[in-house]
């Protein structure tokens, strides 16, 4: 028979704020409920991890609900168990006395049981002349039943932090293996290309892996291994293309014209160039930058965020005006950014500008930088993809550290 009075434990067992908190909520929630003992069971164990309890503790959790006679908890049948610490430990597989009074705490902690201590501290039940149980001391498993709404929801949730956890790990397993590949295939059959350097990123990627890498950590690990895969991907298709437009070139004489039909008109007006100040078609590179997805490079430059349309960035646009405001204040002047934009693409240009942004403090020229960029971008000898990676790199460290 529940009294609703706030109970508290019995001996030198503390008696904290908290544990008042819940007692109020269990008497105040509905009435005449009734659920599956088994059924919360289950939700309790797939939440384990957000409750803080232990393998153990649900084992204790599954010997109280064994000495509950009915299979729905019901107020009206009584909530409280009161076996002795021996019966529960025979129940609980032979758990030793010490891991069992440590269970029994974390799940009073926890919130899902009360306990409900007699003057000397012993667990029992009194009962009337017709044999039904008019007092008991023990433990009250009312939490189960007025908590059972929000551990379906707590299991839930855990449950779809796992299946997106398996689809993070099986996407960096599957990345990982392809950079692998490549990367062995470019240096057995003698591709050029900086190899070595790619050899050296992949290692580095793939030693910063956790042993037992979170959410958080896996996912900052599949960004840097997608920018080292696409920066593989580009190696690969550079000598593919150099080695089919030199074939073309002694076939037909042909050469390259300039194809870079992007404008810079939406971001700044353009600026006349004098005649000696045109770069020749010959010069512009022969290959596309690659434009890396928006989310990547917000995740590795978030400096910029602030400067886009209503102080976020959403698209490419507010990214490109955002570069604008930012390049004025690195120093960056009109003709610069300009060149880099007919080099690079604005978008490129723009997430360049965001990197640099990025590093200011450890720049001393912020102009004289972007220069030197759009002049390797020119010969073809430029890509994000390592400068974007470092900086993923440093700031899912630094969140790591902060965890």
């Amino acid at each position: 028979m529940e009294t609703g009075r706030i109970t508290t434990p019995f001996g030198r067992r503390p008696m904290t704020l908290a544990l008042v908190k819940r007692q109020i909520q269990t008497s105040e929630s509905k009435t005449g409920r009734t659920v599956d003992k088994w059924r919360v069971f289950r939700d309790v164990g797939d939440a384990r991890t957000m409750l803080g309890l232990q393998d153990r503790a649900l084992t204790v959790l599954n010997a109280l609900l064994s000495f509950y006679p009915a299979s729905e908890l019901s107020e009206e049948k009584g909530l409280i168990v009161f076996p002795s610490n021996a019966q529960l430990s025979v129940r609980a597989n032979g758990i030793a006395g010490t891991t069992l009074r440590k269970s029994l705490a974390a799940l009073v902690d926890a919130g899902l049981i009360i306990r409900k201590d007699s003057p000397n501290g012993k667990r029992y039940a009194r009962k009337g002349d017709g044999g039904k149980i008019e007092d008991a001391y023990g433990f009250s498993l009312a939490p189960l039943v007025a908590r059972a709404d929000e551990l379906a929801v707590l299991a839930q949730q855990m449950e779809s932090e796992r299946r997106r956890f398996r689809m993070i790990k099986d996407r960096v397993s599957i990345t990982r293996r392809d950079v692998r590949k490549l990367i062995s295939a470019a240096i057995e059959e003698g591709a050029s290309g900086d190899w070595g350097r790619a050899e050296r990123c992949f290692v580095d990627v793939v030693g910063s892996i956790p042993r037992r890498p979170t959410i958080v950590d896996l996912e900052a690990i599949a960004d840097e291994l997608n920018l080292l895969h696409e920066e593989v991907v580009r190696m690969l298709e550079n000598q593919l293309n150099s080695a089919k437009n030199d074939g073309n070139a002694i076939a037909s004489g042909c050469h390259i014209q300039n194809s870079n039909t992007e404008s810079f008109n939406e971001l700044e007006p353009c600026f006349e160039k004098k005649q000696d100040e045109n770069v020749a078609p010959t010069s512009l590179p022969r290959n596309p930058i690659q434009t890396f997805p928006l989310e990547m490079v917000l995740r590795g430059c978030p400096e910029i965020k602030p400067f886009g349309a209503g102080g976020s960035v959403a698209n490419w646009r507010d990214l490109m005006a955002a570069a604008v405001s930012v390049r004025s204040m690195l120093g960056v002047s009109p003709t610069a950014y300009e060149e880099a934009c007919e080099i690079m693409g604005p978008a490129t240009a723009a997430a360049v500008i965001a990197c640099i942004y990025e590093r200011s403090g450890h720049i001393n020229s912020a102009g004289g930088y972007l220069r030197d960029l759009t002049a390797k971008a020119r010969r073809g000898e430029f890509s994000m993809g390592p400068m974007l990676m470092a900086l993923i790199r440093r700031n899912s460290v630094a969140v790591r550290a902060t965890a």
